[in-house]
């Protein structure tokens, strides 16, 4: 028998994943060109060319018996840490050392990495809906408790006087994600300002350490030159979490980190607590290759004008068709109203046309459905047709 804990998340498994299985299934039936599926956030931009060169560098060059071994430290190889450290510090006037460096098995990783540091059972964790789904299992894993903040489904930007009358005693964590998925909104820097104000002044009232994690694989994926926040600038108490899954098109690969600044409260401890939590979850320490490739690759990015072509014609295209959404910032995904209260209902009529959508009750905010742009321009441009079917059904 397995534990009642997983027969809970079994139950309640992704629906993202099952959806993308859903999609192989009908495309072995239909054809791939025939089925249109936008519910797997996998990069279809494939990683830079300097990516492969340093792989087959690093393969010819280093050492395979250190190459492949374990790092000296969880934390990961110190030069890939200083490295990283140097270039935050160069693009956002920070001031870390190879010290405040996590090297992770990717955003997912390191949130359970800190996560599993920071809660003890029935902390809390808020998190601004709508929000990444793993983030309950992630909070759930250490016994914490998830404390929601309702969807403001003008703007999507945080609810920040509900937020306020959430913080409790209990509050351990704040997990903001910006750019947002599933919205692709970017959160303001006035937005940030004032949630760090929220928080400074709850610490105050309870004597109590208030943490606020910043998940951010789409960091580099922003459209029209608009600015993300580096939030360590606004809050003392910020851990961040980063991935290449996106900024490289690595997410097989499984490589970010997290950065634990020396002005957190308790960062030495905190330090301390992440690298062992690092070995006791299983991952040891981050994957040793793809250390030393995001090392090669600081300065390298995906082309994002594919996403942002992509963004342009689905957005226009569904608008055109009378769908209502908000137009993504960032990230490479698109929130559209469901045009009945049931979006379940929805993705279930989309289906018969081999479209493939996700509901946004998985991401706490049902009425709404996630797509997934990061698909071949062709699959955008030749689901429109069906789309148009689709919406016909609504008038």
């Amino acid at each position: 028998m397995i534990s009642k804990k997983m027969e809970n998340m079994v139950a309640n498994s992704s629906a993202i994943r099952a959806m993308f299985e859903e999609g192989n299934r009908l495309a072995k039936i239909y054809g791939a060109e025939n089925v249109f599926d936008f519910s797997l956030g996998n990069p279809n931009v494939p990683a830079p060319e300097a990516v492969k060169k340093a792989i087959i560098d690093l393969l010819d060059e280093e050492d395979p018996v250190v190459l492949h071994g374990y790092t000296n430290s969880n934390a990961g190889y110190e030069d890939v840490r200083q490295a990283v450290a140097e270039s935050l510090n160069g693009r956002f006037g920070t001031s870390f050392s190879a010290n405040n460096i996590t090297m992770t098995v990717g955003a997912a990783g390191g949130l359970n990495v800190i996560l599993k540091a920071l809660l003890n059972p029935e902390d809390e964790v808020v998190v601004f809906a709508p929000y990444f789904g793993e983030y309950r299992s992630y909070v759930n894993n250490y016994d914490g408790v998830i404390v929601e903040i309702s969807p403001d489904t003008a703007t999507f930007q945080p609810k920040l006087d509900e937020f306020e009358a959430k913080i409790t005693p209990k509050t351990k964590a704040v997990i903001v994600n910006t750019p947002n998925n599933p919205t692709g909104v970017v959160y303001s820097e006035d937005t940030i300002k004032k949630m760090a104000s929220i928080m400074e002044n709850k610490q105050k009232e309870y004597g109590t350490d208030i943490y606020l994690i910043s998940d951010e694989p789409y960091r580099e994926l922003a459209y029209d030159g608009i600015e993300v926040p580096y939030l360590t600038k606004y809050y003392a108490n910020t851990v961040v979490g980063y991935s290449y899954s996106k900024s490289l098109s690595l997410p097989g690969e499984r490589i970010g980190y997290l950065v634990i600044p020396d002005e957190a409260a308790d960062s030495e401890n905190l330090i301390s607590a992440a690298n062992v939590a690092t070995r006791i979850l299983g991952f040891v320490n981050a994957p040793t290759l793809q250390q030393k490739v995001v090392k090669a690759c600081l300065n390298e990015k995906t082309d994002i004008s594919f996403y942002d072509k992509n963004r342009e014609t689905l957005y226009n295209g569904l608008k055109e068709l009378g769908f209502e959404c908000i137009k993504p910032e960032g990230a490479f995904y698109l929130f559209v109203k469901s045009p009945v209260a049931d979006e379940k209902q929805f993705c279930a009529a989309a289906k018969k046309y081999n479209i493939l959508l996700v509901p946004g009750s998985s991401f706490g905010c049902p009425g709404y459905v996630r797509m997934a742009y990061c698909v071949a321009y062709e699959t955008i441009v030749n689901s429109l047709p069906k789309f148009k079917e689709l919406a016909a059904e609504y008038k």
